[in-house]
């Protein structure tokens, strides 16, 4: 097992680039299955555990797939399959927007329920009620989900709740459906709007992404294009964290500042000097942070829940005492007992923590627990006293790529051991 061995106390300065954005090339990966007219290429691809398992999901489907750098081509015009292992599925939560893509496709699908990082209950049911109202007919047998949909029609439907997964799943498997889908109370997240815009250009016809309505107007068939996934909003906010909490100075490019806005009014309240163009992000810290007030995750455009645990960290050395109350995934506070190890005064209650800044965290041998939790440790340990090794990378890997060449560029001391 790998762990990274971080000497804190190092204050990060200098200028890094941001890679494509996780959450938004799965989408899009599941979505070149819909493509039965030429290739897929996809640019911008970075580097990732979630990303090379998504790969094999496309290959056991069938699909083709050659990497070259940052790039992907994706063949997905032969016969292909309509069934996941579960060996696959276990692996990573967000294969379930397969589902969509392959329902659209096969007009069928057996997949096993999906797995990822434990962030407490995250049930499909939306992704379930969302096909069904689209025509499918879904029936669960010894753990796999078997999925008819030679059905499959245009319809109206209202999401309980905004879930990104769900409203993925519906684009998907309505876009070469007959007629016109409408969807109420959709996730507006960037990673959304980016799909859309993948889909279309392929041949599909969606509009409203972005907002909390769509139209999707199904289409006969989808052609192969090119495509450059967005840069990655979470991995922006992370490397803010770290410059921040270290004291440092550091400017990011190939990022899009307004992806991020909730998360840089916090930085600013925390007492960051922000300075932003279209396409890049400066940061210069203080000395010492200060509290901001509650900081309440929500769904897009609120603040991030992904960035939660970021903040989480951050606020273990601020000045003065600050909330983060989160609404979404009830297991987000699982690095709070790392934290404490490291000398963090963290209370939590329900759904809220309060954290009471201390001057410094000392570094120990502390283990992530999910990705964000995870990239949280490395942002604790950057800042603290001492040497801080951090057990279990594995699930940092899922979400950065070249996390501490990238840090390292920046003037962290930071080195990877098996």
């Amino acid at each position: 097992m790998s762990r990274l061995v971080i000497e804190g106390g190092h204050p990060l300065h200098g200028s890094i680039p941001i890679h494509g954005a996780k959450n938004a090339v799965l989408p899009i990966l599941a979505a070149t299955v819909l493509c039965s007219n030429g290739v897929s290429i996809i640019e911008n691809c970075p580097e990732l555990k979630d990303v090379a398992i998504t790969i094999e999901i496309l290959k056991e489907l069938g699909a083709k797939v050659a990497r070259s750098g940052s790039t992907l081509t994706i063949d997905a015009r032969g016969r292909l399959g309509s069934r996941i292992p579960e060996r696959l599925m276990r692996e990573l939560r967000s294969s379930v927007i397969f589902m969509g893509a392959i329902v659209a496709r096969k007009h069928k699908a057996k997949i096993s329920m999906p797995g990822g990082c434990e962030l407490g209950p995250r049930p499909i049911d939306l992704h379930i009620k969302a096909l069904e109202g689209l025509g499918c007919s879904i029936k669960e047998q010894k753990g796999y989900l078997h999925i008819d949909a030679h059905k499959l029609h245009a319809t109206q439907l209202t999401l309980d709740f905004p879930s990104v997964g769900a409203t993925e799943n519906i684009m998907l498997a309505s876009c070469l459906s007959e007629g016109v889908t409408v969807v109420e109370n959709v996730a507006q997240e960037p990673e959304i709007v980016d799909l859309a815009n993948f889909l279309n250009a392929m041949g599909a016809k969606i509009r409203g992404a972005g907002s909390p309505r769509l139209e999707i107007e199904g289409v006969r068939r989808l052609f192969g294009t090119s495509y450059r996934i967005m840069p990655d909003r979470i991995a922006a906010v992370t490397y803010l964290c770290c410059g921040a909490v270290t004291g440092g100075s550091i400017t990011l490019t190939e990022v899009i500042p307004a992806h991020i806005e909730t998360a840089l009014s916090v930085l600013s309240e925390c007492g960051c000097q922000i300075e932003t163009t279209e396409n890049s992000i400066r940061l210069q810290a203080p000395a010492r942070l200060r509290a901001p007030a509650l900081i309440k995750t929500t769904p897009y455009p609120g603040f991030p829940t992904d960035a939660q645990s970021l903040f989480l960290a951050l606020l273990c050395t601020t000045e003065g005492t600050g909330k983060i109350q989160e609404q979404i995934f009830k297991s987000r506070f699982k690095p709070v007992s790392e934290l404490i190890k490291m000398g963090a005064v963290i209370t939590v209650e329900n759904d809220t923590a309060v954290i009471t800044g201390v001057p410094a965290l000392s570094g120990t041998k502390v283990f992530a627990r999910d990705l964000r939790g995870g990239a949280a440790l490395v942002i604790a340990g950057l800042g603290a006293t001492g040497i801080t090794e951090v057990e279990n990378v594995c699930y940092i890997d899922r979400g950065y790529e070249k996390l501490e060449e990238n840090l390292t560029r920046l003037g962290a001391v930071i080195q990877r051991k098996e």
